[in-house]
């Protein structure tokens, strides 16, 4: 019986290490990123959870294209033109946020996560700037 529970919390740990985001952090990558270009504003997709739901990573879409992966612990961003967007995941239903971006603007998009019936749910939510940017500093860059 020990060694029953020790497997299952060696396979339960290599879910939690696998399911985690491992590129630079926020704190490191910031300065060293892209300068904005005219007329674009540049939202950062994040997700600062890293235990609760590991395993639930939908594809985040914007206006329903592809930009990324809820992944526990990591961020990543995107650029686009001023106007209006809608930030979605899905999991058992899709969650959207509908925002709207002005020229030069940064906005930041947390991923919450919270109980389903058979899968956890995955939802957007605007974060205002300095409440983002300390949720953010730890979290990883993933790409695409």
């Amino acid at each position: 019986m020990k060694k029953l529970f020790a497997l299952l919390f060696i396979a339960g740990c290599a879910v939690l290490i696998t399911g985690c985001a491992s590129g630079p952090k926020y704190s490191a990558l910031h300065n060293t990123e892209p300068a904005l270009a005219s007329g674009n504003a540049r939202v950062y997709i994040y997700r600062a959870s890293h235990v609760f739901g590991c395993a639930v990573q939908p594809d985040v879409k914007v206006n329903d294209q592809v930009v990324g992966c809820a992944v526990p612990g990591g961020y990543f961003f995107f650029d686009r033109p001023a106007g209006n967007y809608q930030v979605s995941t899905t999991t058992e239903v899709k969650r959207t946020l509908s925002l709207a971006l002005d020229p030069g603007q940064q906005r930041y998009v947390r991923l919450n996560i919270g109980m389903g019936f058979f899968v956890g749910h995955v939802w957007p939510e605007l974060i205002d700037n300095p409440v983002a940017e300390k949720e953010i500093q730890n979290c990883h860059y993933t790409e695409k």
